[in-house]
């Protein structure tokens, strides 16, 4: 059925080579959003001669949750990648078209990649605490500032474990190596960590994967809650999760970004048959 698929989806279909004007007029990709968080224009990028994104043109929302759907190898993790720059670490990556925040290219050269990782923080699928004290994960990227005031890392731990929904749980053992953790209690350390150092938006990338589904609820009930502060971007293969947290949903296909839009609409009359037939299980 994939197969069929991708004979189905040729190249332009759905944002490959499209004009502004022609994206505007496609109602499967032109959402209306308001306050614009991040804007991605015609981002294509290629892993030397493979090219896994194609003339991705998007609107992030501000303070808004969005998910980022579709099958393994779609594109869902290397388009998150490219909104703090992670790829650049991998030598044989090539990008054309754009990313912009706030006015500004993050693609520039001359962009501060550490404070652009500031700005822009990530939770990732597996947990990644590091081999320290709960204290010291949350104070990492802070103490890389330059700051090392006592009474400014103690405020900081505490709300931004607040935050995570974690300090109840650990505000009495703060001196233990986090890896004690269980994994749940870890990934919110790990958004703990993410919103110490005051970012503005939030990539997770997978972030219940390897969870229960208790552990899975705590995360999202966070996420929901955190929508206050941060715009918040999830890749995520449940469309039960997409659904229930997110206010739109992009969903991608084979590179491409066939359709996004108000998650409820996107879920109950999506617009492409491509979309349809995901959601409903007849692929991916």
């Amino acid at each position: 059925m994939v197969s069929a698929m991708a004979e189905e989806s040729t190249p332009g279909e759905s944002g490959d080579g499209m004009t502004h004007a022609e994206i505007e007029r496609d109602p499967a990709l032109n959402p209306r959003i308001g306050r614009v968080a991040l804007e991605i224009e015609r981002l294509s990028l290629w892993y030397g001669e493979k090219q896994a994104l194609r003339s991705i043109t998007m609107k992030i929302p501000e303070r808004e949750i969005t998910a980022f759907i579709g099958p393994s190898g779609c594109g869902k993790s290397t388009l998150l990648r490219c909104l703090n720059r992670l790829n650049d670490l991998i030598p044989i990556v090539r990008t054309e078209g754009d990313v912009r925040f706030e006015g500004r290219s993050l693609l520039d050269r001359n962009y501060d990649v550490n404070l652009l990782r500031k700005r822009i923080g990530m939770v990732f699928q597996k947990s990644n605490p590091f081999p320290k004290s709960i204290y010291e994960n949350v104070v990492y990227g802070l103490r890389l500032q330059g700051l090392s005031t006592r009474s400014v890392l103690d405020e900081a731990v505490e709300r931004s474990l607040r935050r995570a929904a974690l300090w109840e749980e650990v505000k009495d053992r703060l001196q233990d190596n986090a890896t004690g953790l269980s994994g749940g209690q870890q990934q919110r350390l790990c958004i703990a960590r993410a919103i110490a150092v005051e970012p503005e938006l939030i990539l997770f990338d997978e972030p219940c994967s390897a969870l229960d589904p208790i552990a899975t609820a705590k995360i999202e009930a966070l996420m929901l809650e955190l929508k206050s502060d941060y715009t918040q971007i999830i890749v995520t293969h449940n469309m039960q999760q997409a659904s229930r947290i997110s206010d739109f949903t992009a969903f991608l296909y084979l590179g491409e970004l066939i359709e996004y839009g108000p998650t409820d609409e996107l879920f109950v009359n999506p617009i492409k048959k491509q979309t349809e037939d995901y959601i409903t299980g007849r692929f991916g």
